[in-house]
């Protein structure tokens, strides 16, 4: 029987250029959404999918994130004393949602650099990934659980995949191979083939990698192994290809829940729009702005 995933890793060294200048000063993951920093959801979602250590593979200039999960004493004992106690259990939640360990990636060398960086970190056990900019509103099953599930019934690694339109194939990591049923009334995809970004008109499928991986250890000498690919970077996909050849296997996830792109300005604007419209205290207000930005619009 597989091991359980545990551990889960969060590449977080980028420089967050498409948020600029707003970057200059601030983590791109710790742009809320809503009132919550996107990392924090990210992390929540691992925490509910009983991940318990989270590596976060930071870069220079972003130690505001580890000081975001650390204890807050100051603030915390000021809202307690001006009778803020919801605040206060709160801020105090943040830091019992997983344990927090810090790597550095000390150049800029592609997500599969990133990822390989956690090596020590994770050891010999499956383990999980989840990139920051991508956030799934899920209906009360975690995201990364559900590849997990996938990974203890089969012990292969698991990607979450989505359809994207046709055109914008170029934009992802691709993948093509076999429909299987799950034995629970769906199906997961066999990988057989995959493409980083592949030019227009030369992707296999419109099946795109979005942002959740579980992997075995066995990618890490896969990994350790892999050139510089697309961009000059070392690409995770690249690794996974190889995965998906061996015995380990890999297989694609539908994963049920809502996918959003906060990498990019109007995704990030429209997750915002989506999270708040979830909230009872939020949900009427957001809807009046939006029906008076829309006459004001014309």
């Amino acid at each position: 029987m597989p091991a359980p995933v545990r551990k889960a890793v969060i590449p977080a060294a980028g420089l967050g250029t498409r948020f600029l200048p707003a970057t200059t000063a601030v983590p791109k993951e710790l742009l809320p959404i809503v009132d919550t920093p996107t990392i924090q959801l990210v992390i929540d979602e691992a925490a509910r999918a009983g991940i318990r250590d989270v590596i976060v593979v930071n870069g220079r200039g972003k130690g505001a994130i580890e000081d975001h999960f650390d204890h807050a004493f100051e603030l915390e004992h000021t809202l307690r004393a001006r009778g803020k106690d919801g605040e206060a259990d709160a801020l105090a939640a943040i830091t019992r949602l997983a344990r927090i360990i810090s790597v550095r990636q000390h150049q800029p060398l592609g997500l599969g650099h990133a990822v390989l960086c956690a090596r020590e970190a994770v050891g010999d056990e499956p383990f999980a990934v989840l990139l920051g900019d991508d956030l799934i509103a899920d209906r009360g099953r975690p995201g990364i659980g559900q590849l997990a599930e996938v990974h203890a019934v089969t012990g292969a690694g698991a990607v979450a995949i989505m359809e994207v339109p046709a055109g914008q194939e170029h934009l992802y990591g691709i993948v093509a191979g076999d429909w299987q049923d799950d034995g629970a009334g769906g199906r997961r995809l066999r990988v057989r083939e995959m493409v980083e970004k592949p030019r227009p008109g030369t992707a296999p499928s419109r099946w795109a990698i979005v942002g959740r991986y579980v992997l075995p250890a066995a990618i890490w000498p896969l990994l350790a192994a892999t050139r510089p690919g697309h961009g000059g970077e070392i690409q995770l996909t690249d690794a996974l290809r190889e995965l998906a050849a061996s015995a380990d296997g890999l297989h694609g996830v539908v994963v049920d829940g809502e996918r959003h792109d906060a990498g990019d300005k109007v995704g990030y604007l429209r997750a915002n729009l989506a999270y708040a419209l979830e909230r009872p205290d939020l949900r009427a207000p957001v809807l009046a702005m939006m029906r008076a930005l829309l006459e004001s619009a014309g």
